[in-house]
């Protein structure tokens, strides 16, 4: 059974915006799992500490703004 977000739980806006070529195979599959594929896309997500460890991975990738 799938957990609902309360309203009181953060969010967080994830954009790419440099490439992911010539980054290591486990940064390319990051991005993908935060549904990121092209530069410039922006996602939002819930800031649980599972999708915070895979923005840490790819920091330098992408652009996170707390809404």
């Amino acid at each position: 059974m799938a957990a609902k977000a309360k309203k009181s739980d953060k969010k967080v806006k994830v954009t790419l915006v440099k490439s992911v070529i010539g980054s290591l195979p486990k940064q390319r599959r990051t991005i993908k799992a935060l549904g990121l594929g092209k530069i410039d896309s922006s996602i939002e997500h819930v800031a649980t500490p599972q999708i915070m460890g895979m923005i840490r991975v790819v920091n330098h990738l992408v652009k996170v703004e707390e809404l």
